[in-house]
């Protein structure tokens, strides 16, 4: 992972996707946002909108995420998210919005490090749509989470490693050992 190269991308972590499957995700992704950020590197959210005659209300006849506040980010991220390069408003799957896709392009990144909510989903497809545009794609494993259950993340994760590799999906230990080494700082453990 080229850290002095990376954007650190929050899939989703708003409140409609928080449930007791998916809670523990809020605090991981908290402390690796924090020391992300304590490092100097960029850290991209991402929000979800449902719309009216959406794909997901016709074939899974589901309707939420429309509305504040279940559109809105984690309590725990707002002040993150008001600090960050950038909130890139979705409605669909991918962070690869025309928007996102020129705001990376611009930016120069080389490796995206994806965490958020939900692993099988949102967070996969960006990811494999990172490995298509040519960037280094990264999934914190114990970064993210699915609120439909962990045997549904650990899916994703299997999916994961066959789309972009085994080696992409590393941990947030490894994640943070990287960050504290470009930062210059000394680890503790």
């Amino acid at each position: 992972m080229d850290i002095g190269n990376a954007a650190l991308v929050v899939i989703d972590m708003q409140n409609g996707f928080v449930n007791h499957h998916s809670r523990q995700a809020v605090p991981a992704v908290s402390d690796l946002v924090a020391r992300w950020s304590a490092a100097g590197r960029p850290v991209l959210f991402t929000r979800y909108f449902n719309y009216p005659d959406s794909p997901y209300e016709r074939f899974f006849q589901w309707r939420r995420l429309r509305d504040s506040p279940e559109t809105d980010l984690v309590p725990e991220l707002a002040e993150p998210a008001a600090r960050a390069h950038a909130v890139v408003d979705k409605t669909g799957y991918t962070l690869f919005t025309p928007e996102a896709t020129e705001l990376i392009r611009r930016a120069g990144w080389t490796d995206l490090v994806f965490c958020g909510i939900a692993t099988e989903s949102c967070v996969l497809k960006s990811a494999a749509d990172a490995f298509e545009h040519g960037y280094a794609p990264w999934i914190v494993t114990d970064g993210c989470a699915s609120d439909a259950g962990p045997d549904v993340h650990d899916a994703g994760l299997v999916v994961g490693r066959r789309l972009i590799g085994s080696g992409q999906l590393v941990s947030m230990d490894s994640v943070v050992r990287q960050i504290t080494a470009y930062a210059g700082t000394v680890v503790l453990e």
